[in-house]
């Protein structure tokens, strides 16, 4: 169906009408997360809410000042190597989510401070080069371990242990929980109340990948994070593909219900969230979007992502440097080579900014678990940095698309 014959939807009236009247009376969501629900690993006096801190602004203020977060500038979202200012990296696409949950959270009278948390933390254990990272990365790992590398799971570790900020269990079970991959007509409640809970569902997800398909975030503030990463990409991703060239139109794309611009896929995916959630405790979507939902992502598969490589025609090359510089960073480390920069630059800055991280106690654990904290901390340019000065003869060299690529 045409772009122009999928309308804006609008909140249902009696959805509406509720909406104002528990705003005017003060009432929020009987399954909103309340701020005196916090659960940290540590009650340092330092972390009690106060009137100008509450519970989850203070995990958002965390979160902002990581060098993870930082990184997320540098590090690709869907389109690698190119010089384009005006495509969407990872620092952005969390805002979106950010911005997309807490309209979605305000609507429903949900908790925005925690929604705010989990939506700009949910990436900090990203890799560089984006979901074809995750996947090389996961390789070199999973073949020497038998053990898989996922961001989602890699995050919580970020921020629970490479960092060691005391955020807060319904933070870290939001960004645990947020794999959007996984589409779902309605989103219910987990059981994760205690940090044990956490601990061994990150154990297993990081031992049996298929655990991964079976996470549900245990607030409705992580249900709706889970669904904004994915209104917040389907979109934007289309606006990226424009602007690289790899599409000159929308018109590949079909809708009968979410139409196929991105300001349209964000209200009326809101919309019929907000419609069909409305003081329940799930997050749910009508059957007609949810269907939509699935055909907008089965369509950005075939005429993006498949088409685009995710890094393009490198693909093959960079998984290449992936298993090289992964071979050679552990070798540097079991041999104590300790002018390598996984010595030089992750332990040492990784102890100075961790506060509470300790060099020798770091390096006694498992090695191959260092090398991949240290590759998935890598931005996309200094990973071809690293790489250059690890292998400086060696003849695999990416060639970006430069500001200037296209004129004569």
């Amino acid at each position: 169906m045409a772009e122009n014959n999928v309308p804006y939807l609008t909140l249902s009236p009696d959805v509406e009408e509720a909406i104002r009247a528990d705003r005017a009376a003060g009432r929020v969501s009987p399954y909103r997360t309340d701020d005196a629900d916090v659960v940290r690993r540590e009650d340092f006096a330092h972390d009690r809410a106060t009137l100008t801190r509450p519970a989850f602004v203070r995990d958002t203020e965390k979160v902002l000042n990581l060098p993870a977060y930082n990184r997320y500038a540098d590090k690709t979202q869907v389109f690698s190597f190119a010089e384009n200012d005006e495509i969407s990296r990872r620092g952005l696409h969390v805002q979106l989510v950010s911005r997309v949950a807490r309209g979605i959270g305000s609507l429903l009278g949900l908790n925005c401070d925690l929604i705010e948390a989990i939506a700009l933390g949910h990436d900090t254990g990203h890799t560089p080069f984006g979901h074809a990272g995750e996947r090389f990365l996961s390789a070199c790992y999973r073949a020497r371990t038998g053990r898989t590398f996922n961001h989602n799971v890699h995050s919580v570790r970020v921020l629970d242990n490479l960092y060691r900020r005391n955020i807060s269990l319904q933070t870290l079970d939001g960004v645990l929980c947020h794999n959007g991959e996984f589409a779902q007509q309605v989103l219910r409640l987990g059981e994760t109340t205690t940090f044990e809970q956490l601990d061994n569902l990150v154990e297993a997800c990081t031992a049996d990948e298929s655990t991964i398909k079976t996470l549900r975030p245990s607030t409705l503030e992580g249900c709706v994070v889970r669904v904004a990463d994915m209104i917040a990409y389907i979109g934007k991703d289309r606006q990226d593909a424009l602007a690289m060239g790899v599409i000159d139109s929308l018109s590949p794309f079909d809708s009968e219900a979410i139409g196929v611009t991105n300001a349209k896929i964000i209200n009326n995916l809101t919309v019929d969230i907000v419609n069909n959630s409305y003081g329940k405790p799930e997050i749910a979507m009508s059957e007609e979007v949810f269907r939509d939902l699935k055909l907008a992502k089965r369509q950005n598969y075939e005429v993006i992502y498949l088409k685009e490589g995710m890094v393009d025609d490198a693909e093959n090359l960079v998984e290449e440097m992936f298993e090289e510089m992964y071979a050679r960073l552990l070798a540097d480390l079991l041999e104590e080579r300790r002018e390598s920069p996984i010595f030089q630059h992750h332990v040492r800055r990784l102890a100075a900014a961790s506060r509470s991280i300790v060099p020798g106690e770091y390096l006694a654990g498992e090695p191959n678990q260092i090398v991949v904290d240290y590759m998935a901390s890598m931005t996309d340019s200094y990973f071809m940095a690293i790489y250059r000065h690890l292998f400086p003869t060696s003849r695999r060299k990416i060639q970006t698309r430069g500001y200037c690529a296209d004129l004569i």
